[in-house]
């Protein structure tokens, strides 16, 4: 991954704990690392195929003093989260705030926060058995791809398929969707789960009926150990409604634990499979952004 650097940019802000620091401001300096592809404008010698740098420190500078923080560690993230949505060609940024007059009354050169903030590949298994099932999904997605934090980039055929565990219930519609992410996975795992309140889902029966159900199934390369959220989803490569959905927008992902791609782990188990194929149904998202919510 190539790299930008832009060194101790200096900005007068009002940013910290002491109220005479919001309302007198002092001197900042910024740094950034931003990580991106720039072999396109290095052959072409084309600006455009890249971040304009003396353009971005103006932005930065605006965005710095937009809003008043406590504390250089938000002020440090907002910036962050400020360059990878402004400038879809970064990748990562690693920003570093340094504050040179800080009020601690004692002799320094400066205090500093630095931190990396990157988008992440996260894939989203979804299905509904209540109401209008379609309906149900093209909400789900109009919901996540409503956070200013994430954008879905592909999104499945739908598939009807059979419940399982609580079988005594509406057959489902099931998909998957890939999405890009500002979010860490347990900050995602709580998003989907507002989205789902946010669409009447109510859990009263362990694999009931449900309006709409939202899960990691993948999330970059990791593997994760917290009880609260594991990944790769523990029983994907058991679920054809997970798999043949997941196959249609990324056949060739390496399950990270199996070492398996994801097509042959539909083809191994479509041979067995109860997943009616026979009715599948395109979905369409919109990109439009309706709320902001708060930061990840």
């Amino acid at each position: 991954m190539d790299i930008i650097y832009i060194k101790d940019l200096e900005v007068y802000a009002y940013h910290g704990v002491n109220q005479a620091e919001k309302d007198l401001g002092q001197r900042f300096l910024i740094s950034l690392k931003m990580f991106l592809d720039l072999s396109e404008a290095a052959d072409k010698d084309d600006l455009s195929k890249t971040v304009n740098y003396s353009e971005l420190c103006f932005e930065i500078e605006k965005e710095f003093k937009r809003k008043r923080y406590n504390l250089i560690e938000k002020s440090a993230q907002s910036l962050a989260y400020f360059i990878l949505k402004k400038h879809e060609i970064v990748k990562g940024v690693k920003v570093k705030v340094k504050k040179p007059w800080a009020p601690i009354g004692k002799p320094l050169d400066w205090v500093a926060v630095e931190i990396d903030r990157w988008w992440h590949k996260a894939y989203i298994a979804v299905g509904s058995n209540m109401g209008n099932k379609e309906k149900n999904i093209q909400n789900a997605i109009h919901n996540i791809n409503c956070s200013p934090y994430n954008k879905v980039i592909k999104v499945s055929r739908l598939y009807n398929t059979k419940p399982v565990g609580y079988v005594e219930q509406e057959d489902f519609l099931n998909g998957a969707l890939e999405i890009k992410t500002l979010m860490a996975p347990k900050k995602l795992m709580e998003f989907l789960l507002d989205v789902e309140k946010t669409l009447k889902r109510e859990r009263t029966i362990r694999w009931g009926p449900r309006t709409i159900d939202l899960d990691i199934i993948l999330y970059d390369n990791i593997v994760t150990y917290e009880e609260e959220i594991v990944i790769p989803h523990p029983r994907m490569q058991e679920r054809l409604f997970v798999l043949k959905p997941l196959c249609d927008i990324a056949p060739y992902m390496v399950h990270p634990l199996l070492k398996t791609r994801i097509i042959d782990l539909t083809r191994e188990l479509e041979k067995k499979g109860t997943l009616s194929s026979d009715s599948e149904v395109q979905v369409e998202f919109t990109t439009e952004k309706y709320s902001s919510p708060s930061e990840p």
